[in-house]
């Protein structure tokens, strides 16, 4: 052999011998050391789990009566594993079916299947669970069709009848509280898949409730806030499976827990009246004119609000433009989904009451008169309310050109002069240093503002709150630093994208970049007495004002606004109470606040007050109501002015701080006052101007203590509950199919069942019903059936 074949031959062997030894320690990685890992894997591969949804617990008014609550819906489910066993792997079966639920085969079949298998379609069309589970195809059928299936078992092998619990708004007394119940939706991609990278970074565990791709979670309102405790815990089938994915046994099996009840503060009948009153507000702004342009008030947007001001309770809060809850349940179509966030439906989704940001305007004067009252002003001295204030190189007018005179601090209040406020605001900003500021400005004004809660989330138990804003030193010092370098960008480039269709606005445009570019951050006295009428930079939600209003008619205690009280467990258990939180205390003298809310008491008392005529003929002898006016100038040209009432009664021993605002409504007095005062009359039962508290609007007269009583049957009780709903059983456990939610409503409004609480069906899977046919309606008419979703 020669040198050259003997040298081949060793570096084949040399390359054999390597190969065989990365091979060796390949295997010895798999099989030892890594053993226990592949075993893992290889015994997690032999197992299916099948999720059974959980019922979702109702949410209640203060009273027990049903907000949200579920109906029971006759279910068609089909069996995908039990159809694939079949020769024709179920297309005979599916046919017939699709002609008895009045369908086509193709609908049925995209229905079976698992989403992102090249499924034809998006959920919730498509199936986003277990393929291992029946998968419901159709809702509501007739119970004629469901025994039909249930009998031909040979017709119908893998096809299923059950009862499934669906979500539904009985709209007790036309209550529509969209806002406030909020909706459900299914879970997404993405939230899984933080799930999934929280559970693998040790942040949840499996004792944690993880979401399943079957869940429908809340996505607004009580629903999102409170989706945890609704939603109850899934239950969970374990299934063996072999090679084939087949189903060879099962392993184990853990019962679906229902979801607690959530009981609000809400009361339903009061909130059907504020509902009614902010729409009656919003129609009275239409039904008026502007005496400036000649145009009727557009009123368009509004919200009302009722709080407890002994606890923060939200008792009824109501936004207008609204929507119908029921049209998410089960899937929202594009067409509706498109209707509810067009421009022109002026965004119902949107909640005025705590996302909605308007300038309070006078019923910012309730911090503006703190303020003065602390800080070297008295209530009996003499103010000044000359027709306008000379600030600088501008007029700063009273509404109107309006010039009361010499004025007490509760006259002014009362009058809603402004003129009075702007000297007091101008002095306040001259003790600071005025353009030349001091190094620690007192700021009064501003500071009280933050202290009554405003420019921060009042932390009221619903998600996406508005935080506001008070236009003071600190906002305009931000706002400087965050857009200088733009303004002085635009001091030299101009706004040539509008100079070619509106030149005019392009050179206001660059002149004010040009001043702000030089001296943006400075704080004005025109700033300071913008903000002490709530007018300029300054913005509130609804919300916030009643919080203010209720913090001064208590005493000081500035309460987190509570919509929830507690949990109920579905068979009565109480599980939690929520108790009151406090937010702050107002820094204001006990015998400072006394004398505001007597002096705000003259707005509805007095002649002279901005709020007598709406009051007229009020008992105000017996329920003396304190309010605040307000009508905020808009800031944005072709705009309307925004209508404000903001009040709290009985003015010596208050109970409710009640707040209407209706956007582009004009003035407080003409638009909002006037639906107050009827949510008062409901509130205190009051006919003309005698007091009955047995007519209030609140069972007892009062809002409720104490939780509502729940049956160990999961049926809330509550007064004047149908006698339907007395007799029927609500759902607390979910049917052997898989459930969803209904199909949404055409109709405006909340959707409603004829027991108010539950919709109770026969039970179709008895052995007493199979068999009777002579008691079945033969006739040949296309069946009322629901596909699953749309």
């Amino acid at each position: 052999m020669s040198e050259r074949s003997s040298l081949r031959l060793a570096v084949l062997g040399v390359l054999i011998v390597s190969l065989l030894v990365t091979m060796v320690g390949r295997l010895f990685f798999l099989q030892v050391v890594s053993a226990d890992v592949y075993t893992q894997k290889a015994s997690a591969n032999q197992y299916r789990y099948v999720v059974t949804p959980a019922t979702r617990g109702l949410i209640l008014d203060q009273l027990g009566r049903p907000l949200v609550a579920n109906r029971t819906s006759l279910v068609v489910s089909v069996d995908r594993t039990a159809l694939a066993k079949q020769k024709d792997k179920g297309v005979a079966v599916l046919t017939r079916l699709a002609k008895a639920l009045g369908t086509t085969y193709t609908a049925i079949s995209y229905r079976l299947e698992i989403c992102g298998l090249g499924s034809h379609e998006k959920p919730p069309i498509c199936w986003n669970g277990s393929q291992y589970q029946p998968i419901p195809v159709a809702k509501d059928i007739p119970q004629d069709l469901a025994l039909t299936i249930m009998e031909k078992r040979s017709d119908y092998p893998g096809v299923s009848a059950g009862l499934e619990a669906v979500r539904v708004f009985p709209g007790i007394d036309g209550v529509n509280a969209a806002h406030l119940l909020g909706y459900l939706g299914p879970v997404s991609d993405s939230e899984l898949a933080a799930q999934k990278a929280a559970q693998q970074s040790g942040q949840l565990t499996a004792q944690d409730e993880l979401l399943q791709r079957t869940d429908l979670i809340g996505r607004s309102g009580l629903e999102a806030e409170y989706d945890t405790q609704l939603r109850g815990t899934p239950g969970v089938k374990q299934l063996t499976v072999n090679q084939a994915a087949a189903v060879v046994g099962t392993v184990g099996e853990t019962q679906a827990t229902p979801g607690d009840y959530l009981v609000t503060n809400i009361d339903a009948k009061l909130q059907a009246v504020v509902e009614k009153q902010l729409y009656a507000g919003i129609l009275r702004a239409r039904s008026q004119t502007d005496k400036h342009t000649g145009q009727h008030y557009k009123g368009d947007s509004g919200a009302a609000v009722v709080l407890d001001v002994t606890n923060g309770h939200v008792l009824a809060m109501a936004s207008w433009p609204s929507y119908d809850p029921s049209v998410w349940v089960g899937g929202i179509s594009k067409k509706e989904y498109t209707a509810l966030t067009a421009p022109a439906s002026n965004y119902p989704l949107i909640s005025r009451a705590m996302q909605g940001e308007f300038v309070p305007a006078s019923t910012f004067k309730i911090v503006s008169a703190s303020a003065a009252l602390q800080n070297g002003y008295t209530a009996n001295q003499t103010y000044q309310c000359p027709a306008f204030v000379q600030v600088g190189n501008r007029k700063f007018s009273n509404f109107e050109g309006e010039a009361p005179g010499p004025v007490d601090l509760a006259k002014g209040l009362a009058v809603s002069c402004d003129t009075m406020w702007y000297k007091i605001a101008f002095d306040y900003w001259l003790r600071d240093g005025g353009n030349n500021p001091v190094a620690k400005p007192l700021d009064p004004i501003e500071k009280m503002a933050r202290s009554y809660g405003y420019g921060a989330r009042t932390g009221i138990d619903l998600p996406s709150e508005s935080r506001g804003r008070v236009g003071g030193r600190a906002f305009k010092t931000a706002l400087n630093a965050q857009l200088h370098d733009a303004w002085c960008r635009r001091a030299k480039t101009g706004y040539p994208e509008v100079a070619t269709t509106d030149p005019r606005r392009a050179n206001l445009l660059k002149a004010y970049a040009v001043e702000a570019c030089v001296s943006g951050g400075l704080y004005k006295g025109g700033d300071e007495v913008n903000l002490a009428i709530g007018q300029g930079d300054t913005v509130v939600t609804p919300l916030q004002v009643a919080t203010a209003f209720a913090a001064l008619a208590n005493g000081g205690t500035l309460w987190q606004p509570q919509v929830a009280k507690g949990l109920v467990a579905s068979d009565g258990k109480v599980v939690s109470i929520f108790k009151p939180k406090k937010n702050g205390t107002l820094p204001v003298s006990k015998a400072n606040m006394a004398f505001l809310r007597s002096a705000f008491s003259q707005v509805t008392s007095q002649p002279y007050g901005t709020g007598y005529n709406p009051f007229k003929g009020f008992p105000l002898a017996q329920i003396p109501v304190a309010a605040k006016t307000g009508t905020g100038q808009a800031a944005k040209s072709g705009d309307q002015s925004t209508s404000w009432f903001a009040t709290f009664a009985p003015a010596n021993k208050p109970k409710y701080a009640v707040v209407m605002m209706v956007s582009q409504g004009g003035t407080g007095a003409g638009t909002s006052a006037p639906s107050v005062r009827k949510i008062y009359e409901a509130l205190f039962g009051v006919t003309g101007s005698t007091v009955d508290p047995t007519k209030s609007v609140l069972a007892g007269g009062t809002p409720a203590t104490k939780l509502p009583t729940v049956l160990a049957d999961g049926t809330p009780v509550y007064p004047g509950m149908p006698k339907s709903v007395a007799a029927a059983k609500p759902v607390t456990a979910p049917a052997a199919t898989a459930g969803a939610n209904d199909a949404a409503s055409p109709n405006p409004g909340p959707s409603s069942s004829s027991s108010g609480v539950l919709v109770a069906l026969p039970v179709l899977l008895g052995a007493g019903l199979v068999g009777r046919r002579a008691r079945r309606d033969r006739r040949s008419r296309a069946p009322d059936v629901r596909l699953w979703s749309r």
